[in-house]
């Protein structure tokens, strides 16, 4: 038997009792097994190697185990040592078994109809694949405190061509994603006040508090943020010009000049969340801020929406003297990405598989999107907000929301309310839920079951 499968048995023996050795050693085994340490099919040590350790004569072993295979606890095979009974559950049940209530069978999960999570069915194709055998073949070593440079360098490249945006390479962290990223950014502040967004993303805005930060909830309306009377004493000013979460609205040009106006007047850092920027279904989308002031704005970017959410890798785009002071951070703090994730998506960037990928997905989402708008645009008691981008949907209901969201899942299906997305009072009634991670038929039963919640 190969020594490193044998289970280590956690045996203690006491000298100085009465009890004798081998009635201590079964007494013991038997605990094991009551405890589930030691389970049905596990090899234990043979008797002169248990012998050895516990420091007794192998004899002990001997009648220990001979009393155990008695019981029905201990198998033996000729040439391939001794295991716990692997129909021990057959012969008896475990003290643990005996002891413990049954189990209820746990409830099936909801289907997820979380927002912002991509359809992955075709993820794995020749390019994705070849990217991972690469960077698996020839893992990188001494990866620099900002990240790989030939991702940061993809990065870039993928910044210009998807979003018209020429940056330098120096300027990119890259990061475990969006909520890592705003942690390790809010990590160089002392105790700041924080504007966001009202609703904004929710994992987002609980970032702040979290580090000890004051928090600031801004009013905003279908065009996104409402930027006149904005307070003049922010450290900082978290949002979502390109697609505000989760209205959808895209932030006009004149409110984008009149933002960075006041930011330099007021001396407020802007940190643009880039989410779902690539995902626009109407009109062309606007450049980001960073654009318009490259020294005020911190790009906050993730590959979630178009990869998926478990390659857990973004990026921030910095002003040159906060990108080196992060970069110092993150030298203390360590890399959270791995050298092998970051290879394989700088390779499969630099194959233009991601824009081909984001290419055929645009299409397939603005056909579910359409499926919505057919299904729910003219549904009672409900109004579905317009979805310009993104892949997910608001709908404000008559029903209260919590009533929908409960009734849904009740039906198999997880939705969220949208008062989530409020830190306070002045939330509308209404649902959001996702329909670009599921296929199209699905997608059909999901807005049938919707609809007839609310109509119920």
């Amino acid at each position: 038997m190969r020594s490193d499968l044998v289970s280590t048995l956690p045996l203690v023996l006491n000298p100085a009792s009465t009890t004798p050795i081998p009635a201590q050693l079964t007494a013991q085994i038997r605990n094991l097994l009551a405890k589930g340490i030691l389970s049905p099919g596990d090899p234990v040590p043979s008797t002169r190697a248990l012998a050895n350790r516990l420091g007794v004569s192998r004899g002990s072993v001997v009648t220990a185990y001979d009393q155990l295979a008695a019981e029905g606890y201990l198998s033996s095979t000729h040439g391939s040592g001794t295991i716990i009974n692997p129909n021990l559950h057959q012969l008896k049940p475990l003290e643990a078994e005996k002891t413990h209530r049954k189990t209820p069978t746990p409830a099936p999960p909801l289907l997820n109809l979380d927002p912002g999570i991509p359809d992955t069915a075709t993820l794995a194709d020749s390019a994705w694949r070849a990217a991972w055998r690469t960077a698996c073949a020839n893992p990188p070593q001494n990866i620099p405190d900002a990240g790989l440079a030939d991702l940061r360098s993809e990065i870039a490249e993928h910044l210009r061509r998807m979003r018209g945006l020429v940056c330098d390479p120096d300027r990119i962290i890259v990061t475990a994603g969006a909520r890592e990223g705003l942690t390790l950014l809010l990590r160089t502040f002392a105790q700041a006040t924080i504007g966001v967004e009202a609703p904004g993303y929710p994992s987002l805005r609980r970032i702040p508090e979290t580090l000890g930060h004051h928090l600031r909830d801004l009013p905003t309306d279908s065009n996104g943020l409402m930027v006149s009377d904005l307070p003049t004493d922010l450290d900082a000013l978290l949002l979502t010009p390109s697609h505000q979460y989760p209205y959808g609205g895209s932030l006009p040009a004149a409110r984008r000049t009149a933002l960075v106006n006041w930011a330099e007047n007021s001396d407020t850092l802007l940190i643009e969340d880039d989410f779902d920027s690539e995902l626009r279904y109407v009109g062309m989308p606007l450049p980001p801020l960073t654009a318009l002031a490259p020294d005020r704005t911190v790009l906050l970017g993730t590959f979630s929406s178009v990869i998926t959410p478990q390659i857990a890798c973004g990026y921030l785009l910095l002003p040159t003297p906060l990108a080196h002071q992060l970069a110092q951070l993150r030298g203390i703090l360590g890399q959270p990405v791995g050298a092998i994730t970051q290879a394989a998506l700088a390779t499969y960037l630099a194959s233009g598989a991601l824009r081909r990928r984001t290419q055929r997905l645009r299409r397939v989402y603005r056909r579910r999107r359409s499926i919505v708008n057919e299904r729910l645009s003219a549904l009672p008691g409900a109004q579905l907000r317009p979805i310009d981008g993104g892949l997910h949907a608001v709908l404000i209901t008559a029903t209260p929301a919590e009533v929908v969201v409960e009734k849904l899942a009740m039906r198999g299906l997880q939705v969220t309310a949208l008062s989530q997305y409020w830190g306070g009072a002045g939330a509308e009634n209404g649902i959001v839920f996702g329909f670009g991670s599921h296929d199209d038929d699905t997608l059909d039963w999901v807005l049938a079951e919707i609809a007839d919640a609310i109509s119920a």
